[in-house]
C-alpha cells in the first residue's frame, strides 16, 4: 500500500477494503435528484445529483451544515413529495420537538400509523354490517328481501312470512359463515405477526409520538374481539381436547433460563412463555445485551490540527478549508458523551404491534424485521449485516446492508439513551429498492473542544435500511431505529387492500337476473291488468256471484294482484339457485383441496382454496402472469459447464435442450433422453473417481457435485499436458478468490462447507471450486483462506470491488504467494470482452465466444473470468485515487466507479462459466401444456434482462425460432432528457414493433383484438425492462403496447416494480376484457396477485406474504396444470350447465302456474298444493342439478391433461353465453306449455267423478297431474345434459322422481292436507294420470333429444370427438403419470440435467449423438493458433510461462501440447442440433452470441488506443443509447 503523502492523515485501515454500490438501477430524476434536495440544501444547488451512498470503505462520510439541528421547517419544503401525497417526516431522538411540530397543548402534530397490521377484511364488530353490505350488492338478494317484506302483508296472499324468509336467511347465513372462515384465517396470521416478539428500548422518552392513550372506541372494539374470540375458543374446545403434554411443555418453558445466550423466536408471541431469551438480571423478559466488547476510552483523534498561525485573519479561508477537510476525515459519533447515563433505559421484549416511529430496536440473528428500520450498528465491526428477502421477492440469497458510519459506536442501551440526532426522511413510498434520507447531529470536534459543536450529516439510502418482512442472517445482532410502521412500511404499501372478488359468471348473472325481472314484470302486469278488467266487467258471472274484489275497485284490485303475482311468480328469479351455487362452489373447493395430485409432500402442502367462490373463473383464464424467482425457478444455481483456455468442459442436459429435442424429435427425442441420462450418470461416476484419485478432498460430497466433466479432471491431473493443467488450476483458483461469500462449516464425518452469498451464482462458482479441490475455508480481516489440493494457503485480498447491476462485474485484487499483485475479474461476457487487452488472444477470444454462445443457447447463464497482473507502482497509484474517491463528499459513487473503471482494463481472458438456474420440477411441461391450452404466459420479474431471457429459454417459453423484440429506452442518469423525449423514444420502439405485424395500434385493431382469443404464432417474443415499461404504460402509448404484446407468443417484463406488475395485469385485464391469473411467491407479487381475477400463491419456503393475499395456495408451479386445466375447466363447465338447468326448471314450474291463471281470471290462485311449491326446489329437482355441478365430468382428469386444447372453450367463454341462456329459457317455456296443457286435456277427458266417487277435476288435483310429469321431465332433462352417468347420479335421479310419489302418498294420507286429503289414491288409480305421466315427458324431451343427436352426429364439439376417441380406447392406456409432470418422473428425466455424461475413448460412438448429425470436423478439437502473433509461442494462454507458487508443478520441461481431439457428447450434441439463432437474438444486447462479443471486443480497453478517444460510458448513456449497442460501438 502506498504511504500517505506529507500532511495527509489517514485512519488506520486493514489490508482488505471493500467498495460497494447499490445493487439496483436508479430511476430517472428520482433518487439522484431527491438526494440532492436532502443533502444539498446548504450547499451548491447546481451540483449534480448523487447516487446511492457507498456502504463500505474505511473513512466516514461527513457533511457540515450551516443550519440548526432542530430547524426542520425549511428542510421539509425542499423534499420532493411522492405521488401518494404523504409529507416528509422528521424523527427526533433525545432532542425536544421544535415548536412548529407541536400543537397548542404541546403534543406532536404528526400521527403515525400503528405497527399493528390487518389484512383481514372484517373485525368482529364490523363483520355483520360489512358482510351484509357486500352480500346485498347482489341484485337478486335485494329482490328476495323485497318479496319477504311483501309476504308479511296478508293482503298480497302470502301464506307464511317466516317460512318465506328461510331461504334468504339460509343463503345469507351460509355466505357469511364462508366469508367468516376465509377471513378468520387471515386474522390468525395477522395476530401471529402482530404478537411476534421484538426487543425495543424502554425507559426513555420517545418525543415523536404521544403515549398510546387507548380511546373508548378502541377499548370497545378490543372488548368485542376478546368476547367473540372467547366464544370461538369455547366452541373449539367442545370438539378439540387440548394436548396435555404440550401444556406441560409450555409450563416448563415458562421458567426463565439463566443464560446470556440469545435464541431467536421469530414466530412466537411475546406474550407466550415459550421464549428462551432470558438473563441473569430479570425474570420479567428484560434481557441483557449480547456480549460485545466494551467501548474503549476515547482516544485522541490522530489528526493534524490547524496551527495558531493558521487561525489568524490572513489565513481564515485556508483554515476553513482545512477544517472542512478535517471534518471529512473525522469519525462521526451520535453519542453525546456529556449526557449522564440514567440507567433506566433497557431493551425489553415486546410485541411487534407495540412499536412506534422513533423506537430503538435490537434484532437478533434469524429474527424477522418488524418494521422499516434504519441500521445504526451491527455486531460486525465494519457495520455490515446480511438479510434474506424471501418474504419480499422470493430470493433466498443474502443481501448486504450497512450501518450508518456515525452510529457504529452504539452498542448498548446506555449508548442509545445518550444518542442525540434527527432523521430527515422521505415520505412512505412503495419502491422496495429506493430510499432517501439524511441523519443530522451535532458533534464536538477534537481541535476545538470548548467551541460550538459542529452540525454534521450523513445520507441514508436503501442500503442502510432493513425492510419489514426480511430476516436477519449471519449477523449476531443489529441495532436500529424505526422510521416506518404498519401500513407505511414498504411491504404493506405493496400489499394493497384485500379485494372482494366475484366470479365472472356471477357478475354476468346479474344481467340475466335483470332480464328475468323484466319477464316477471310483464307477467305481473298481464295478471294485474287482466284481473282488474275481469272485476270491472258488469256482465260477467264474477260480478253477480263473486264476493267482491279484495281491493273494492277494479284498479286497486289490479294493483294488489300485481304484488300478489310477484310473490307467486318469484321463482322466475330463483333464490334456490344462489343457495345451490354456494353448495356447489363449497364442494368444488373441497375437492380441489382433496386432490392428491396437487399435494406437495415435502412441505405437507395441499392446494388450499382461500376464496371459494371463484373456482369457475379458473376455467376461463387466458393470461397468466408469473413471477420468476421462487415461482418458475428454485433460485438454486448449479454450475454446469465451463470453457478454459479454449477447451469446453461439462456434461449436462438442460431444460432448454429438452425443449429443442421435443421440437425436433418426438419419440426419437424420448429415446435420446434416456441415452443422455445414462451417459450423464456414468460420467458423474467417472468424474468423482477422477477427483478422488487426484486428491482426497474431505469437502467433496457426491450429491453436491454439479460440474460433471471427466475431461476437466483429466486435464487437471495433467494427462494432456502441463499447459492445460495450469490453465485449469488457475481458473479454479480465480473462482476461489474472486467472491464475497460467507462460509459455514457443518461438523460431521466427512465435514461439509456451505457457502452463503449475495448471489446464488457466486455460491455456485465457489462450490464448484470446492469440489475441484480449491476449497474456501473462510475469510479473515485481510484475506481468504483456501485449501488448494490439500494444502492450506492464505491469500491477502487488498481490495474487493463488488458487483452491482450497473457494473455487471466484480473484482478482487489479491497478493499471490510469490508477491505478485493480481486482479481477478468476473462478470457478464459483454463487459469482460469490452475490457480485454487489445491485440492479444484473438483465437482464444473467438473460441470462448463460440462456447459461451452454445452455453447460452442451452439456457445457461454465462460469465467470463479474466485477470490482470499489476505492478506495485500501478497498484499504489490506483489505491491513492481510490482512497480519495472513497472520502469524497459529492458524486462519491461516480468517482468510485470511475476509479474502478481505470483498474478493470487490459484484462487477460481465462475462460467462462455456464450456470443453470434450476427450474422447479415440471415447469417446462406445465408451460407447454398451458400454451397448448391457448393460455398466454407472461413473466413479470424484478431480475435483470439477461437472466430472464435465459430462464425463458430454459422453460421453453422462448426458443431460437423466435424473433426477439426488445423494447428499450435507455435511461439518462444525468437527468438531461425530458419526459417528452422518453415518450417519443418509446413510441418509436412501439411503432417499429407493430410494423412487423402491419399494425398501427388503432382503435379498430383493439376492437378486433378483444374478440380474438387465438394464441399468437410462436414467431415473436417481447422483452421490456422496467424503465421502458414506465413510459409505454402511459395513457398515450399503452394501447400500442398492449396490441404489440398480444401478437407475441412470450412477453418478459424485467426489472419491474410491484406496482408495475399490477399495472400490466390491469392493462391486459381491462384492455382485452380477458380473465387473468397471477402467480407468485413473494411480497413483491402481492399487488399483481390481488389485481388479477385469480391470484395464486406458492406456499413454499420462500415466504408467506403472497399466500396470505392469494385465492389459491399451491406448493409448486407444476400444480397449476391440474388446478387450471382439470379443476378450473370442470368447475366452469359445471357451473355454466348448473345455472342454465336451474333457470330452465324454474321456467317450467313458474309458467305452468301462469298458464293456469288464464282459466281463473288471473286471480293468482295456486295450481299446486303449497307443500309442492316448497318441495320443488328443496327435494324434487334441486339435488340432481347440484350433483351435476359437483360431480359431472365430460372427460377424466387424465384426458383433460392429455388434450389441453379442450380448455379453449373456457377462454372463448362458450359454456356460458347469452345464446345458451335464452335457448334454455325458450325450451323451458315450450315444455311448460306441454307440461300444463297435456295434463289439462287428460283431466278434462277424465270422468268428473272417479270410480270411488271422488272428484279429480279440481285445481289441486290438476296440479298433481301437472307436477308429477313436470318433475320427471326436469330430472330427465338434467340427466340428458349430464355427461357422466354413474350409479350415484342415477340413484339420485331415481330417488328424486320417486320422492314426489312418496310425499304425495304420505302427506295426503293425513288430515293436515285439508282439501288435498286422499289425493294420492284418487289420482294414482286413474289411467289418464299414467298416460299423462308417460306422454308429457316424451313430448317435452323429444325436441331436445333430436337436436342433441343431430348436433353430436353432424356438428360435434371438440369434447364429443374426444369422448368418442376415449370410448375407442385411444386414451385407455394413459395414466396420470403419462400426462402430468410428477416430481418422480422429472427427477428421472429433466432433473438429471444436474447430472453429467460419461466419456469414452477417442471417436467413441454415443447413442445420444446421432452419427448422421455429427459435425464433419473432429469434435471439440482444441483450437490453438499455431501461428506466432505478438511474440506468442503459438497459444493464446498467457499464464503458461509463469511458475506461480500456488500452482507450480514438477514438470518444468513440458512442451506445448497438440490439440486435444476427443469426443464430448454434450458439446457435440449441442453443436450438431443447435437451432439456428435468429438475427434478432444475435443482434440483441441481452443474448450471448459470438457475433455480439466480437462487436464489443476490447471497446473499453485503453491499451493500444494511441490517441483514440476513450470509451465514455456516461456519454453513451446521455445519448439515450445502450452502452454496448452496435450503434454506440461504431461511433467510437
Amino acid at each position: 500500500m502506498a504511504p500517505p503523502e506529507d500532511g495527509a492523515v489517514l485512519e488506520p485501515t486493514v489490508s482488505m477494503q471493500r467498495s460497494r454500490w447499490a445493487t439496483r438501477k436508479l430511476t430517472v430524476k428520482s433518487s439522484g435528484l431527491k438526494r440532492l434536495s436532502l443533502l444539498g440544501r446548504k450547499h451548491n444547488r447546481n451540483a449534480s445529483g448523487e447516487k446511492k451512498r457507498t456502504s463500505g470503505g474505511s473513512e466516514s462520510l461527513r457533511q457540515p451544515t450551516g443550519g440548526q439541528l432542530d430547524g426542520p421547517q425549511s428542510d421539509a419544503n425542499s423534499v420532493t413529495s411522492d405521488d401518494h401525497g404523504a409529507a416528509p417526516r422528521q424523527v427526533y431522538f433525545n432532542i425536544p420537538l421544535p415548536d412548529d411540530l407541536k400543537d397548542e397543548e404541546g403534543h406532536p402534530k404528526t400521527f403515525y400509523p400503528r405497527n399493528k397490521i390487518r389484512t383481514a377484511k372484517y373485525t368482529p364488530l364490523s363483520f355483520i354490517p360489512k358482510n351484509l353490505w357486500f352480500q346485498f350488492h347482489n341484485v337478486a338478494n335485494i329482490f328476495f328481501l323485497f318479496v319477504v317484506i311483501l309476504v308479511i302483508f296478508p293482503i298480497f296472499g302470502g301464506v307464511n312470512p317466516g317460512l318465506n324468509a328461510v331461504p334468504l336467511i339460509f343463503i345469507v347465513t351460509v355466505t357469511a359463515i364462508k366469508d367468516a372462515i376465509e377471513d378468520y384465517r387471515r386474522t390468525i396470521l395477522d395476530n401471529e405477526l402482530n404478537n411476534a416478539p421484538v426487543h425495543r428500548l424502554v425507559g426513555w422518552d420517545n418525543v415523536n409520538v404521544e403515549d398510546d392513550n387507548v380511546s373508548l372506541w378502541r377499548r370497545f372494539k378490543k372488548a368485542n374481539s376478546r368476547f367473540f374470540g372467547a366464544i370461538w375458543r369455547s366452541i373449539q374446545s367442545l370438539w378439540k381436547k387440548k394436548d396435555k403434554s404440550a401444556t406441560d411443555g409450555d409450563s416448563d418453558r415458562a421458567n426463565p433460563r439463566a443464560s446470556i445466550e440469545t435464541t431467536s423466536t421469530p414466530w412466537e408471541s411475546a406474550v407466550s412463555p415459550r421464549s428462551q431469551r432470558m438473563s441473569f438480571v430479570s425474570a420479567q423478559e428484560e434481557i441483557q445485551m449480547t456480549p460485545v466488547p466494551s467501548p474503549l476510552p476515547l482516544q485522541p483523534n490522530q489528526m493534524k490540527l490547524p496551527s495558531d498561525a493558521q487561525r489568524g485573519g490572513g489565513h481564515a479561508l485556508s483554515f476553513e478549508m482545512n477544517e472542512a477537510t478535517a471534518l471529512q476525515n473525522l469519525k462521526g459519533d451520535l453519542v453525546n458523551h456529556e449526557v449522564p447515563v440514567t440507567g433506566k433505559a433497557k431493551f425489553h421484549k415486546d410485541t411487534w404491534k407495540s412499536l412506534v416511529v422513533g423506537d430503538f430496536v435490537r434484532i437478533y440473528n434469524d429474527d424477522e424485521l418488524p418494521a422499516d428500520i434504519i441500521i445504526l450498528a451491527t455486531s460486525d465491526p465494519d457495520g455490515s449485516c446480511y438479510v434474506e428477502t424471501k418474504n419480499l421477492d422470493g430470493e433466498t440469497n443474502l443481501k448486504v446492508r450497512s450501518a450508518l458510519r456515525c452510529g457504529r459506536s452504539l452498542k448498548h442501551a446506555r449508548d442509545c439513551e445518550r444518542a442525540q440526532f434527527m432523521i430527515d426522511s422521505e415520505p412512505p413510498q412503495p419502491n422496495l429498492y429506493k430510499y432517501n434520507g439524511a441523519i443530522k447531529w451535532e458533534q464536538q470536534v477534537p481541535w476545538d473542544p470548548h467551541g460550538e459543536p459542529r452540525n454534521m450529516s450523513e445520507p441514508v439510502t436503501i442500503d442502510n435500511m432493513l425492510l419489514r418482512g426480511c430476516n436477519l442472517r449471519n449477523t449476531e445482532w443489529a441495532l436500529g431505529v424505526v422510521v416506518f410502521t404498519g401500513h407505511d412500511t414498504k411491504i404493506m404499501m405493496n400489499a394493497g387492500i384485500t379485494p372482494s372478488k366475484r366470479a365472472r359468471i356471477a357478475r354476468e348473472l346479474n344481467f340475466n337476473v335483470i332480464c328475468n325481472f323484466g319477464i316477471l314484470l310483464v307477467m305481473c302486469l298481464i295478471a294485474s291488468i287482466a284481473n282488474g278488467v275481469a272485476w270491472g266487467k258488469t256482465d260477467a258471472s264474477l260480478y253477480w256471484f263473486g264476493y267482491g274484489s279484495i281491493g273494492g275497485t277494479p284498479g286497486l284490485t289490479g294493483f294488489i294482484t300485481f304484488w300478489a303475482a310477484v310473490i307467486v311468480f318469484q321463482n322466475l328469479v330463483p333464490i334456490s339457485l344462489y343457495i345451490s351455487l354456494e353448495i356447489v362452489r363449497t364442494l368444488q373447493a373441497y375437492f380441489i383441496y382433496s386432490d392428491i395430485g396437487m399435494y406437495y409432500e415435502s412441505i405437507d402442502a395441499p392446494c388450499i382454496p382461500k376464496s371459494w367462490n371463484i373456482s369457475d373463473d379458473v376455467g376461463q383464464i387466458e393470461y397468466i402472469f408469473s413471477d420468476k424467482t421462487g415461482t418458475l425457478t428454485q433460485n438454486v444455481m448449479e454450475f454446469k459447464k465451463a470453457t478454459v483456455n479454449g477447451q469446453p468442459y461439462g456434461e449436462a442436459f438442460t431444460e432448454a435442450q429438452a425443449g429443442m429435442n421435443k421440437r425436433m424429435g418426438g419419440a426419437v427425442a424420448e429415446q435420446d433422453t434416456e441415452n443422455i441420462r445414462a451417459e450423464i450418470a456414468a460420467a458423474k461416476v467417472k468424474t468423482l473417481q477422477g477427483l478422488r484419485d487426484l486428491h482426497d478432498n474431505p469437502y467433496l460430497h457426491d450429491e453436491d457435485l454439479t460440474f460433471v466433466a471427466p475431461d476437466f479432471v483429466e486435464d487437471l491431473a495433467g494427462k494432456h499436458g502441463a499447459e492445460q493443467q495450469r490453465a485449469n488450476e488457475h481458473f479454479m483458483l480465480a473462482l476461489a478468490l474472486c467472491h464475497t461469500v460467507i462460509t459455514e462449516k457443518q461438523p460431521g464425518d466427512p465435514p461439509k462447507i456451505i457457502f452463503k452469498a449475495q448471489s446464488p451464482d457466486e455460491a455456485a462458482l465457489v462450490s464448484t471450486a470446492r469440489d475441484m479441490g480449491f476449497t474456501v475455508l473462510g475469510m479473515s480481516n485481510d484475506g481468504i483462506n483456501v485449501n488448494v489440493m490439500g494444502q492450506d494457503r492464505h491469500y491477502p485480498v487488498l481490495n474487493t470491488i463488488e458487483f452491482n447491476s450497473t457494473r455487471k462485474r466484480m473484482s478482487a485484487i489479491v497478493r499471490m504467494p510469490d508477491g505478485r499483485i493480481v486482479l481477478f475479474c468476473k462478470g457478464a461476457d459483454s463487459i469482460i470482452y469490452s475490457r480485454l487487452k487489445r491485440g492479444e488472444q484473438p483465437q482464444l477470444r473467438k473460441e470462448t465466444a463460440e462456447h459461451l454462445e452454445m452455453f447460452a443457447v442451452e439456457g445457461l447463464r454465462t460469465l467470463c473470468i479474466a485477470e490482470r497482473e499489476l505492478t506495485e507502482e500501478e497498484y499504489r497509484e490506483w489505491r491513492k485515487e481510490h482512497d480519495l474517491a472513497a472520502t469524497a463528499l459529492e458524486n462519491r459513487e461516480e468517482k468510485l466507479e470511475e476509479v474502478a473503471d481505470k483498474i478493470e482494463q487490459d484484462l487477460t481472458l481465462l475462460g467462462g462459466t455456464a450456470i443453470e438456474d434450476r427450474l422447479q420440477d415440471g415447469v417446462p411441461d406445465t408451460i407447454e401444456l398451458l400454451s397448448d391450452a391457448g393460455i398466454k404466459l407472461w413473466v413479470l420479474t424484478g431480475d435483470k434482462v439477461e437472466t430472464a431471457i435465459n430462464i425463458g429459454f430454459s422453460c421453453n417459453l422462448l426458443n431460437n425460432d423466435m424473433d426477439l423484440i426488445r423494447l428499450q429506452v435507455v435511461e439518462d442518469e444525468g437527468g438531461v432528457i425530458t419526459e417528452e423525449e422518453y415518450l417519443r423514444l418509446a413510441e418509436e420502439s412501439l411503432d417499429q414493433g407493430l410494423a412487423k405485424f402491419n399494425m398501427t395500434g388503432s382503435d379498430e385493431e383493439l376492437k378486433k383484438a378483444r374478440s380474438d382469443h387465438e394464441p399468437p404464432a410462436a414467431t415473436h417474443g417481447l422483452v421490456i425492462d422496467g424503465f421502458t415499461l414506465r413510459w409505454v404504460l402511459s395513457e398515450a402509448l399503452k394501447q400500442k403496447f398492449l396490441l404489440l404484446c398480444k401478437q407475441c407468443k412470450a412477453v418478459l417484463c424485467c426489472r419491474v416494480s410491484p406496482a408495475q406488475k399490477a399495472a400490466v395485469v390491469t392493462l391486459v385485464k381491462n384492455g382485452l376484457d380477458v380473465m387473468t391469473m397471477s402467480i407468485g411467491d413473494g411480497a413483491n407479487d402481492v399487488a399483481m396477485i390481488q389485481e388479477a381475477d385469480v391470484g395464486v400463491g406458492i406456499a413454499g419456503v420462500e415466504g408467506r406474504q403472497a399466500v396470505m393475499s392469494s385465492d389459491y395456495a399451491i406448493g409448486q408451479f407444476r400444480f397449476l396444470q391440474r388446478l387450471v386445466l382439470v379443476h378450473g375447466r370442470w368447475s366452469y363447465r359445471r357451473l355454466a350447465e348448473t345455472i342454465s338447468n336451474f333457470f330452465y326448471k324454474n321456467m317450467i314450474w313458474t309458467w305452468a302456474i301462469f298458464w293456469f291463471q288464464a282459466f281463473c281470471n288471473f286471480d293468482i290462485s295456486y295450481i299446486f298444493e303449497y307443500t309442492y311449491i316448497l318441495m320443488f326446489n328443496l327435494f324434487f329437482t334441486s339435488v340432481p342439478v347440484i350433483l351435476m355441478g359437483v360431480l359431472d365430468q365430460d372427460v377424466s382428469d387424465t384426458v383433460s391433461l392429455a388434450v389441453p386444447q379442450l380448455y379453449r372453450c373456457g377462454i372463448e367463454r362458450l359454456e356460458w353465453t347469452q345464446t345458451k341462456f335464452w335457448a334454455y329459457m325458450v325450451d323451458g317455456i315450450y315444455q311448460s306449455v306441454v307440461t300444463f296443457f297435456i295434463p289439462f286435456v287428460f283431466v278434462t277427458l277424465t270422468a268428473s267423478a272417479a270410480g270411488n266417487g271422488l272428484d279429480v277435476a279440481e285445481r289441486l288435483r290438476l296440479g298433481c297431474y301437472i307436477a308429477h310429469p313436470a318433475v320427471l321431465t326436469i330430472n330427465f332433462y338434467i340427466l340428458i345434459n349430464t355427461y357422466r352417468w354413474d350409479w350415484v347420479f342415477l340413484l339420485v335421479i331415481a330417488l328424486s322422481d320417486v320422492f314426489i310419489f312418496f310425499w304425495t302418498g304420505v302427506y295426503t294420507a293425513s288430515t293436515y292436507a285439508a282439501g288435498f286429503y286422499q289425493a294420492a289414491p284418487q289420482i294414482y288409480q286413474e289411467l289418464t294420470f299414467w298416460m299423462c305421466f308417460i306422454v308429457t315427458p316424451t313430448i317435452c324431451l323429444l325436441p331436445r333429444i333430436v337436436i342433441k343427436c343431430i348436433q353430436k352426429q353432424r356438428f360435434p364439439y371438440d369434447v364429443d370427438i374426444i369422448r368418442e376417441e376415449v370410448k375407442l380406447g385411444r386414451y385407455s392406456d394413459k395414466g396420470p403419470t403419462d400426462t402430468t409432470a410428477t416430481a418422480e418422473g422429472l427427477e428421472g428425466s429433466l432433473s438429471t440435467a444436474s447430472e453429467s455424461s460419461t466419456k469414452k475413448g477417442k471417436h467413441a460412438t454415443y447413442a445420444s449423438v446421432d452419427e448422421d448429425r455429427r459435425p464433419i470436423y473432429p469434435p471439440s478439437v482444441a483450437t490453438h493458433n499455431t501461428r506466432n502473433q505478438n511474440g506468442s509461442d503459438g497459444t493464446d494462454y498467457t499464464m503458461h510461462n509463469r511458475n506461480s507458487l500456488e500452482v507450480q508443478r514438477e514438470d518444468e520441461g513440458y512442451r506445448p501440447r497438440q490439440s486435444i481431439d476427443r469426443t464430448r457428447p454434450s458439446f457435440d450434441r449441442i453443436r450438431a442440433s443447435m437451432d439456428r439463432v435468429r438475427p434478432s437474438l444475435e443482434a440483441s444486447n441481452d443474448f450471448t452470441s459470438a457475433a455480439r462479443l466480437s462487436r464489443i471486443e476490447s471497446t473499453h480497453s485503453s491499451h493500444g488506443t494511441g490517441n483514440q478517444r476513450r470509451f465514455n460510458l456516461n456519454t453513451v448513456r446521455r445519448r439515450g443509447m445502450s452502452a454496448f449497442s452496435k450503434k454506440s460501438v461504431d461511433q467510437q
